[in-house]
């Protein structure tokens, strides 16, 4: 009979532990996975500048739009030299000589799915976009999306840089491009996009 009574109250002992563990673990919530966000746009402005002028065209545009921006920064950034166009062997008159270089980009557009629209802003150089451009738009995937690509230049026009990238892309809904020149205001940008 002690052996009886002794097993259960073990028992009892063992089960009153249990349900001890089960409550203090109901009490402390546990960590819930953060819901995603919601997306605040469907619109994207990505940008490559080095002198500026792209990227306060790219900060107007996002405005206007009420988009989210993205700098396209390059992983190894361009010096003075670099840019010397008069210099057959600057970094950047050798990779605008060169289809096929890419310069590799610090970074990606986090949920890129989520954009519908994305403006692809840069600056003309030798006729066409940086071949950073090039390495972006290589990068995603543009199906049902509409692009825009708008430029930046001191006397050239956009040309065929546009359609140079949206054949890159392969896919997407790309649209006819617009440069703009150097300083461009707020107002300029807002003419643009109530056309589109």
């Amino acid at each position: 009979m002690r052996k009886l009574l002794m097993t259960l109250m073990l028992a009892l002992v063992m089960v009153l532990t249990a349900c001890g563990n089960e409550a203090a673990k109901s009490e402390t919530p546990a960590a819930e996975a953060e819901p995603a966000k919601a997306p605040t746009t469907t619109t994207l402005v990505a940008y490559f500048s080095c002198s500026g002028h792209t990227k306060a065209l790219a900060e107007n545009a996002a405005q206007v739009l009420n988009a989210d921006l993205f700098e396209i920064k390059p992983a190894q950034p361009y010096t003075a030299e670099d840019l010397d166009w008069h210099n057959e062997q600057s970094r950047s008159t050798l990779e605008m000589n060169d289809d096929s270089a890419r310069p590799a980009i610090d970074g990606t557009v986090a949920n890129f799915e989520q954009y519908k629209t994305v403006v692809i802003a840069y600056p003309i150089w030798w006729h066409q976009a940086p071949r950073i451009i090039d390495t972006f738009v290589e990068q995603y995937d543009w199906n049902g999306k509409t692009v825009i690509p708008i430029c930046t230049s001191g006397g050239s026009d956009i040309g065929t840089s546009g359609s140079y990238i949206a054949n890159l892309a392969k896919v997407g809904n790309w649209k006819n491009g617009k440069c703009f020149f150097a300083n461009t205001s707020l107002d300029e940008v807002k003419a643009w996009a109530s056309d589109l």
